[in-house]
């Protein structure tokens, strides 16, 4: 049995009005075209917070400041595994931009199951609304 290596990834929750915030992936990414709450991979040497920062700067041109934990989901890929953690964030910026992303929409959760989420993500949505997968 091999040991698959671990991705720590952080996502921000962005709620304005009842309304998140999600994000498309590339047609390039792994899981291409697939939606997902904005974020991206800590790097060696960074907080969570330091790195969904980064993440949301480099897709959507944005501020935030990071809040609160969420949930935590750990989810297995064919090839590794990632451990998602999804923060309470605001956005502290007017505008958004999509830069390392396809687009993005501010949707209602109950609009959720209309758009393809990452697995991941699916399962952090469901902790994040309180439903049992």
């Amino acid at each position: 049995m091999t040991v698959q290596r671990t991705i720590r990834v952080v996502a921000a929750v962005l709620e304005q009005d009842g309304r998140y915030l999600i994000t498309q992936r590339r047609a390039t990414a792994v899981l291409p075209l697939m939606w997902e709450f904005p974020g991206g991979r800590v790097e060696p040497g960074e907080t969570d917070a330091q790195a969904l920062r980064r993440e949301v700067m480099h897709r959507l041109g944005a501020e935030i400041e990071c809040g609160k934990l969420i949930s935590f989901v750990s989810h297995p890929y064919e090839h590794y595994v990632v451990d998602l953690f999804l923060y309470e964030c605001a956005l502290l910026s007017n505008s958004l931009e999509a830069r390392a992303v396809n687009g993005f929409k501010w949707v209602l959760s109950a609009e959720f199951d209309q758009y393809p989420f990452t697995p991941a993500d699916e399962a952090s949505m469901d902790a994040l609304l309180g439903v049992t997968p």
